[in-house]
């Protein structure tokens, strides 16, 4: 794709987070996931999706002294560390400033995105003439990649499906879409977010799956005054983040399988000698 890759990295003010606790790190995105940081798996695929700017959102001014990884200097100019605000919104408009479009937004703790699901969301952006796009996964590519990898799904009327924290924004107008998630994302678990960012009307779509999801984003378009479309990815594992151990589990199973089991290139990134009773540590979460 051509223009910009934001990846937000930031945290919940006052909060600390259990995953960065449990390993050691003062930031999620530096948690370890199957020898890498994080945030190196994501970064990795932005380098090879865009040859413009890559912006890391943080609260963590000191990121880059931390993220030990080949990465970074394979970046160099092009890798931005852009300070956090308080609410996902404010980060996103911030980043913007400095921003090239169309411009792809995910997160640090999708480690399972690759640059060829991001060279598919742009096309998908273009084929339905977007102004902001939403990533999916279908619910059966997502179950297929991993029976625990997502517990969570949008129901519509004609699909089911899970959100992959891949966000496409294709020009500068089109950042209202961004207002939606100025009190957070995390709609599945938080219905009231819906109800804030979308109406009362839509918040009844969302859960109880009334009307197929190109109406209900049509709705969404109209009150947000943009075209916001679905762009459907075929990848499952997109849809898996890291957001506690068990997940962590299955991401590094998905990156790097145990012996026995095809290895997929996003493995080339971690330690070539892994024991075996890590081995079976992995392979039992699936």
């Amino acid at each position: 794709m051509t223009g910009s890759i934001l990846i937000l990295a930031g945290r919940r003010p006052g909060a600390v987070d259990a995953l960065a606790a449990a390993h050691g790190v003062p930031d999620k995105c530096l948690v370890p996931v199957a020898g890498r940081a994080m945030i190196a798996h994501v970064l990795d695929s932005a380098a090879k999706a865009t040859d413009g700017p890559i912006l890391v959102s943080t609260h963590h001014a000191a990121l880059l002294d931390e993220l030990v990884d080949p990465v970074v200097e394979r970046l160099g100019d092009r890798l931005m560390i852009v300070p956090a605000a308080d609410n996902l919104a404010d980060s996103v408009l911030a980043a913007a400033d400095r921003a090239q479009f169309p411009l792809l937004i995910t997160t640090a703790d999708n480690c399972l995105l690759t640059p060829e699901t991001i060279a598919q969301i742009g096309r998908e952006a273009a084929r339905l003439d977007a102004d902001a796009g939403v990533a999916l996964a279908r619910r059966t590519d997502v179950l297929h990649a991993h029976p625990e990898g997502q517990r969570r799904f949008y129901e519509f009327y004609d699909v089911a499906v899970s959100n992959c924290n891949a966000y496409w924004i294709g020009h500068r107008g089109a950042l209202r879409a961004a207002e939606a998630f100025r009190g957070g994302g995390q709609f599945v678990k938080r219905p009231i977010r819906v109800l804030r960012a979308f109406g009362f009307v839509n918040l009844l779509r969302f859960r109880f799956g009334l009307g197929p999801i190109h109406h209900v984003f049509r709705r969404i378009s109209r009150r947000l005054r943009i075209a916001v479309v679905p762009l459907l990815v075929s990848d499952g594992r997109t849809a898996i983040d890291v957001d506690d151990e068990r997940s962590l589990r299955v991401t590094e199973m998905l990156l790097c399988p145990p012996e026995g089991v095809s290895r997929r290139p996003s493995c080339r990134g971690t330690p070539a000698a892994r024991d075996a009773a890590d081995a079976r540590r992995l392979a039992a979460v699936r």
